[in-house]
């Protein structure tokens, strides 16, 4: 279930699913602009907190010891304490995955094309050849994206989407599919079990997140953000 809580008065989500600090930025707080406030609540070093150059692609890489720059990646996979990793939606399908038995958490930027590529369940397949991860163990939480009715995209789109799951059933209409189903279908046929939704759409609740469809391509991003 995912509930709000607050940051200095600004809103941010969370899920009960989950026990170890993580979040769901909402419009109140956009991350760069807040970097002291983020890292003071977190009681981290700024140099601790950590994002990727996103672009949309299905690159994942793993948090390393004084190293600030990941180009060209779509997730992030963090095993350091005092150490938090987000990335930046508008849109897109975050996830965020989370492994209790061996403490290790990841951050995956699921648009259309990362959905597409399966970024969500190479994340968890990843985890488990570096670190043994078994992905019944997992806990993932889903986060606000544009919603099932409001995702309408081509006929080349929906047929990608369509191929990297086995059971179809709910998650297409005509040219409309569920970006979070399908990155929830994807994860269950790898074994994942444990999976939270957030109810939210980010333009239906537009006055809750940003949305680069509804705001003319805005360059705003809330984001999800998880630390060890």
């Amino acid at each position: 279930m995912f509930k709000i809580k607050k940051i200095q008065n600004k809103d941010v989500y969370y899920s009960t699913l989950l026990n170890v600090e993580h979040f769901f930025t909402s419009r109140d707080l956009i991350i760069k602009d807040n970097i002291d406030l983020i890292c003071n609540y977190l009681e981290i070093d700024p140099k601790n907190l950590i994002k990727p150059t996103q672009t949309h692609s299905a690159n994942i890489e793993i948090v390393e010891e004084n190293k600030k720059d990941y180009p060209n990646c779509d997730a992030l996979i963090l095993n350091k304490k005092n150490y938090a990793i987000y990335l930046n939606f508008a849109d897109c399908t975050p996830v965020i995955l989370y492994d209790p038995k061996n403490n290790i958490a990841a951050i995956a930027h699921a648009g259309w094309r990362g959905t597409a590529q399966q970024i969500a369940p190479k994340t968890v397949l990843k985890m488990k050849e570096i670190y043994n991860t078994n992905p019944s163990d997992i806990i993932a939480l889903i986060g606000p994206c544009i919603s099932f009715e409001h995702f309408e995209t081509s006929k080349e789109a929906i047929e990608q989407l369509s191929s990297t799951i086995k059971n179809k059933k709910g998650l297409f209409k005509d040219n409309f599919a569920d970006l979070k189903g399908i990155n929830k279908r994807q994860l269950e046929e790898i074994d994942v079990k444990n999976i939270d939704i957030c109810p939210y759409c980010t333009i239906k609740d537009n006055d809750k997140f940003f949305s680069y469809r509804k705001e003319n391509k805005t360059q705003n991003r809330h984001s999800a953000l998880i630390k060890l």
